[in-house]
């Protein structure tokens, strides 16, 4: 399932945006609301960078979620993406050993 989720140009590119969200997103806006990038990045945000529709965007996050590689966590009426450092680091193990 990881392999599909990161088969797809978009998902592999916000994969790469939320390894260091602060290099491609504004982070004032979460200060501003006592949060900050730990919680992860907002789903317009990620919307907006990605210039595709909120149904796109909202379908890529769950698909990658569902292959563990993103957690979420939902505040108010947000919910905020980050990357599973974990399961990220077991990925990268299997390949090594495997490939």
């Amino acid at each position: 399932m990881i392999y599909k989720a990161l088969s797809n140009e978009t998902r592999s590119q916000i994969m790469l945006w939320l390894k260091s969200p602060e290099e491609f997103f504004d982070e004032k806006p979460y200060l501003e609301q006592n949060l900050n990038f730990q919680i992860g990045v907002c789903v317009g945000d990620i919307q907006a960078k990605a210039g595709l529709a909120q149904s796109v965007i909202s379908s890529y996050l769950l698909t990658m979620q569902k292959a563990g590689l993103l957690e979420s966590e939902r505040i108010g009426k947000w919910t905020y993406y980050r990357r599973n450092e974990k399961t990220i680091q077991e990925f990268s193990e299997y390949i090594k050993k495997k490939l």
